[in-house]
């Protein structure tokens, strides 16, 4: 065999299709019908180039799609990597459906079935609506946890009509999902037939109840929890047991990484205090714990205020904390009343320009400890005026001095002489913060002399005598009579 006849053997193209006819069958259609062979040829071999490109980068995105079949999507991707215009017509949200047709003998010709489409009616079809452009509307879903009557909210009607379950109840999530829960009559049976418990308690095996929200918790944060719940708790008086609680509360006031953990120490540290006003040593703990999670910088406690204030005024207003009778644990919870106080100034200090009726609350609140004279201690007594010593000098000048007149008359005179002394040395030690101003007035006075009258008028008898036996009785004086002729 000649090399002319091996050379001609050897096929010009790899696909199924010819080459040189197709691109002359192209040109003729173009109104070219002298196309050169060798021109034919080679545009056959760059465009043989182009389909090759093209499939290689479609198949690419198939195999990133996990994919054996070629989609057209892959090949208008393809077309857009190459910065190629895209092909139109081809729809794959319907599978292709293929029809033969006989073109000659024994050949047959298979093609896609396309809709025809009338392009009369078409035309004469009337123009659909134009569509709106894209607006944004802001309304406040809640404002301070009460949320407004607007039309973008659901109204009280449409939530009271959600059964509890669905509205995220946690009082049935609980009853449901806690199978120790058990009510408080016999299990067994009754005279008049099966307990409410039993009920309730076949009522919950065939439930299968799934919280609505998630909140996982990795494996380390669970056990930090836990082992810091646990050193928290002992309160043995050993140095171990001591260094381990100190060491504890210095990596909750540290560590960056405890945001998840702040909703469940809030929770833990009020179930504490509920259920252990006896137990001094753990609730000064717990207030330990609170200022460390204050005094950690990389936590955001404004959700949680209001949940952290009535732990520290539980602790401030109670009215009976460990034992009274021991004069040990009696300095021990005033010292505790004092540290509660503390607290309550450094979270109204930072949290009240983000909550505006922070301060006027716990306002109300102490007042309403500080006046209340019926079943009330000289410890409440104590902790109502220690809290309104941290809201200021405007709070002290309104709140105490208008109604110290009526508590000397109707609840100090009542109580024994040591307890008389020690509320109103509380109440003149918060007076002197009103010495600032009283200073401003007295050097602008001519005569310095105190009016006895006017001041028992003010503040009663026990407590202007008091008042009179002090130093700086004074300052003290017109720090109250601040602003009056």
């Amino acid at each position: 065999m000649s090399k002319n006849s091996q050379r001609s053997s050897i096929p010009t193209s790899h696909t199924l299709w010819s080459p040189s006819d197709t691109v002359k069958d192209a040109a003729e259609s173009l109104g070219i019908s002298n196309l050169n062979e060798e021109a034919a040829k080679n545009l056959a071999m760059d465009i043989e180039y182009r389909i090759h490109e093209i499939l290689d980068q479609a198949s690419k995105f198939m195999r990133h799609g996990k994919r054996r079949t070629l989609h057209t999507s892959d090949i208008d991707r393809a077309l857009k990597v190459l910065n190629l215009e895209p092909l139109y017509g081809y729809d794959v949200s319907r599978p292709l459906v293929f029809k033969e047709a006989l073109v000659g003998a024994g050949q047959n010709l298979y093609y896609v079935d396309d809709d025809e489409v009338d392009f009369e009616k078409l035309i004469n079809e009337p123009l659909p609506k134009v569509p709106r452009f894209s607006t944004f509307t802001a309304h406040w879903l809640a404002i301070e946890g009460v949320q407004p009557a607007i039309p973008q909210n659901p109204s009280p009607n449409d939530i009271k009509n959600i059964l509890p379950i669905n509205r995220g109840s946690m009082e049935n999530m609980f009853s449901l999902i806690n199978d120790e829960v058990k009510e408080d009559t016999n299990e067994e049976f009754t005279s008049t037939g099966p307990s409410v418990s039993s009920n309730i308690s076949n009522q919950k095996q065939g439930l299968e109840v799934k919280p609505l929200v998630k909140h996982v918790l990795s494996r380390e944060l669970q056990l930090y929890f836990d082992r810091i719940v646990e050193v928290l708790l002992n309160q043995e008086e050993t140095k171990e047991a001591e260094f381990l609680r100190n060491s504890a509360l210095q990596s909750v006031r540290a560590d960056p990484g405890l945001h998840q953990l702040v909703p469940y120490f809030i929770q833990f540290i009020s179930e504490t205090i509920t259920k252990n006003l006896k137990n001094i040593s753990l609730l000064s703990t717990m207030l330990e714990l609170i200022y460390s999670l204050l005094m950690n910088e990389s936590l955001f406690l404004e959700p949680y205020v209001h949940a952290i204030i009535p732990c520290i005024l539980t602790l401030l207003l109670a009215k009976k904390i460990g034992n009274v009778d021991d004069e040990l644990q009696k300095q021990q919870q005033l010292a505790l009343r004092e540290l509660s106080a503390s607290l309550l100034e450094r979270v109204i200090e930072d949290f009240g320009s983000s909550y505006s009726t922070l301060k006027p609350r716990i306002t109300r609140t102490l007042l309403r400890a500080f006046v209340s004279v019926n079943n009330t201690t000289p410890g409440t007594q104590y902790g109502a005026l220690l809290g309104l010593r941290g809201l200021g000098s405007e709070v002290i000048r309104i709140v105490v001095l208008g109604n110290v007149i009526n508590w000397s008359s109707t609840f100090l005179e009542k109580l024994q002489q040591e307890d008389q002394v020690f509320l109103i040395d509380t109440l003149i030690e918060t007076l002197r913060v009103l010495t600032k101003e009283g200073k401003l007035v007295k050097d602008m006075k001519t005569e310095n002399g105190i009016d006895n009258e006017r001041l028992k008028q003010r503040v009663g008898d026990l407590i202007a005598d008091r008042i009179l036996a002090c130093d700086d009785a004074q300052d003290v004086y017109w720090g109250i009579f601040f602003g009056e002729v």
